[in-house]
């Protein structure tokens, strides 16, 4: 066992359930704001920074993202972005349910799956390729925390016996 790996697991789990909190509450906003709401909230946003440099890449990328949402986008988006599971799973696992283990690994790899059909076929992101290798990475820790905790379980199970 590596303590640096350990740490850097808690850490990532940690991250990841700030970011699932981060998510339901995007999707909540997404359920009750109109899409011509959130985009009228987008060139409020950036018109200050639009005002000092026209061509600045965040906030052209912001407005061309907002003008393209539909109702259908939004609701997907917030279908997405609402899915609970990933915060429950990722306290299960804190709080070593070995059974959240897998179910956890196998959610985040329907979340990588999913990440890289939008990246290869609907556009390509730096911060989705980020996300996804982070995703990547924390699925490998688990894996690794997972073997871990099932053999002291075995072992612990084998020395009951004797």
């Amino acid at each position: 066992m590596s303590p640096v790996l350990d740490r850097t697991f808690k850490i990532g789990l940690v991250l990841k359930a700030a970011d699932g909190v981060l998510e339901i509450v995007a999707g909540a906003l997404l359920v009750f704001i109109s899409p011509s709401t959130i985009e009228r909230l987008a060139h409020t946003v950036t018109a200050h920074e639009l005002g000092e440099d026209p061509h600045d890449r965040f906030a052209n990328y912001i407005l061309h993202t907002t003008a393209h949402l539909g109702s259908g986008t939004t609701l997907f988006g917030a279908i997405y972005l609402l899915s609970i599971s990933k915060v429950i799973l990722v306290a299960l696992v804190l709080r070593n349910k070995l059974w959240a283990y897998p179910c956890l690994m196998g959610l985040l790899g329907v979340f990588i799956g999913f990440q890289l059909y939008v990246m290869v076929f609907v556009a390509f992101s730096w911060g989705l390729a980020a996300l996804t290798a982070f995703d990547v990475l924390l699925v490998w820790l688990t894996w690794r925390e997972y073997q871990a905790r099932r053999a002291e379980r075995l072992a612990a199970a084998l020395d009951s016996r004797s």
